[in-house]
């Protein structure tokens, strides 16, 4: 009989402290409203070089560590990088992220990608953007500030301001 009972016991332990996981990595979940996650967002700038594009889309990741990727539909005219950067939450569903990413120039003449040559470093660009993530956590409304930089540091346009709406990415 206690040979019975004892894988019986084991079984009954096993089950049980599989139950509390669940209930434990339930409630340490993404709580709604919480940043965290990949993003879609549609961004329109209302002034500066980009206030004509009708069209950019931006791809964001932000980590739970604080750091973030974003990436547009854009960056590929002309090549440039992904922006990486930090955020931080500023309030109940209010965050602020910035991020930076490098531009490239053309070429003087075609003939010089095909001589080895190709896209070279322009300077770099800041956004900085202030989001209010909605209350069901799957969409957000932002703003943003954008500034680009010379290779010397150097501003080369005026700010451009742009608001953002986001959605989450589900599976």
């Amino acid at each position: 009989m206690k040979r019975l009972i004892l894988p019986g016991l084991g079984l009954m332990i096993a089950l049980l402290a599989s139950s509390c996981t669940t209930v434990i990595n339930t409630k340490t979940g993404t709580d709604v409203g919480d940043l965290v996650g990949a993003w879609r967002g549609k961004v329109q700038f209302k002034t500066g070089a980009f206030a004509a594009v009708t069209d950019l889309d931006f791809l964001y990741v932000f980590n739970a560590g604080g750091t973030m990727t974003e990436s547009s539909n854009y960056d590929a005219m002309p090549p440039v990088t992904p922006a990486y950067g930090v955020w931080k939450k500023t309030g109940p569903r209010q965050y602020e992220a910035k991020y930076v990413y490098y531009w490239t120039k053309p070429p003087a003449a075609l003939d010089e990608i095909t001589k080895g040559g190709g896209w070279s470093p322009g300077g770099h660009g800041v956004l900085s953007q202030k989001i209010t993530v909605s209350e069901d956590g799957n969409t957000f409304d932002s703003t943003l500030t954008y500034e680009v930089f010379d290779q010397a540091g150097k501003p080369t346009d005026p700010g451009s301001e742009a608001s953002a709406k986001g959605a989450r990415i589900k599976p």
